[in-house]
């Protein structure tokens, strides 16, 4: 039995293989990129439970398509609104869900915030700017509900990993600079982001170090020279305070440095936070491994970062 569902396996493995290979090149490498990183997320989540001090709400639709789902969580017995965490996941646009990042996710919760977790429409079925208007799409959702789920859409917060952090970064200039949220045509719903962490990201696309991803996510590579995609030149003044942080194990480390020297450049308040302990190597994605001690630390300290920008 157990040789003839390892026969399935392999039969079904290796017809998406052949698929994606006749699909183009770009689709290899979203396979792989989904087989490698969802072979360690198994190993960094086995033996996880999710916690029963925090309240749920699941498999919410905040669009038609149906991975355009996400789930709320918030302390138990909160009764009022609370400041509120939205995740917007890393993956490389090619992959991830709200299902990988629940544990991280309600670890913030439980240090008192209600969270936001959704799932968006991956590349390279879909190709920017789907990602961005999945983003806004659930802005849309949470603010429509905010009663409902104990938001505060007076107080929000971004947290955001990998191309998950670029995603939120440019999402963000657009929520504060009217101009660039036109130009990428969307329609932003009424909240104020008080403050934003952006962890082990890459932030500025570079065309060639990051020539695959781009092939996955730009309907051709050369939009990364496009006006959209210039995030750097519509970041203004009034982008939320930020917590850049990385580590020396984090392959996106050179990155961070400079996005904090960029942002100081523009007047905005910007903290970096590099994790380099003498004992160990933190990778990439670190903070979201509830089995590592660091991650606490790190994570510990986005949140006070988080409650020293609360507007009361």
């Amino acid at each position: 039995m157990r040789d003839s569902m390892q026969s399935a396996s392999n039969a079904l493995k290796n017809t998406v293989a052949e698929k994606c290979k006749k699909m183009g090149p770009e689709y290899v490498f979203a396979e792989r990129v989904r087989r490698l990183f969802g072979a360690n997320d198994e190993v960094r989540d086995s033996g996880l439970t999710e916690p029963m001090d925090v309240d749920k709400r699941k498999d919410l639709a905040y669009g038609d398509d149906p991975e355009q789902v996400l789930d709320l969580y918030f302390p138990s017995g909160t009764n009022g609104p609370l400041p509120t965490i939205v995740s917007v996941h890393g993956g490389g646009y090619v992959y991830g869900d709200k299902n990988l990042y629940r544990f991280y996710c309600m670890s913030l919760s439980q240090r008192g915030f209600a969270v936001v977790n959704f799932s968006y429409r991956l590349a390279p079925k879909y190709r920017f700017p789907a990602q961005l208007e999945d983003v806004n799409a659930a802005m849309q959702f949470v603010c429509a509900h905010a009663n409902e789920y104990f938001i505060d859409p007076h107080n929000i917060f971004f947290v955001g990993d990998s191309a998950g952090a670029q995603m939120a970064s440019q999402y963000l200039a657009a929520v504060t600079n009217p101009a660039y949220a036109a130009l990428l045509g969307l329609a932003i719903p009424k909240f104020a982001v008080r403050a934003c962490a952006l962890n082990c990201g890459f932030y500025i696309p570079d065309p060639h170090k990051d020539k695959m991803l781009l092939k996955c996510y730009l309907q051709n590579p050369s939009q990364v020279q496009a006006e959209e995609m210039d995030v750097i030149a519509n970041i203004t003044a009034d982008f939320p305070p930020s917590f850049v942080m990385t580590s020396n194990g984090d392959f996106l480390r050179e990155r961070a440095k400079p996005f904090v020297d960029l942002l100081t450049t523009k007047g905005v308040e910007a903290e970096y936070h590099e994790y380099s302990p003498t004992d160990k190597e933190l990778g990439h994605v670190f903070h979201c491994n509830m089995k590592e001690p660091y991650a606490k630390i790190c994570n510990d300290e986005e949140c006070a970062f988080f409650a020293a920008h609360v507007m009361r």
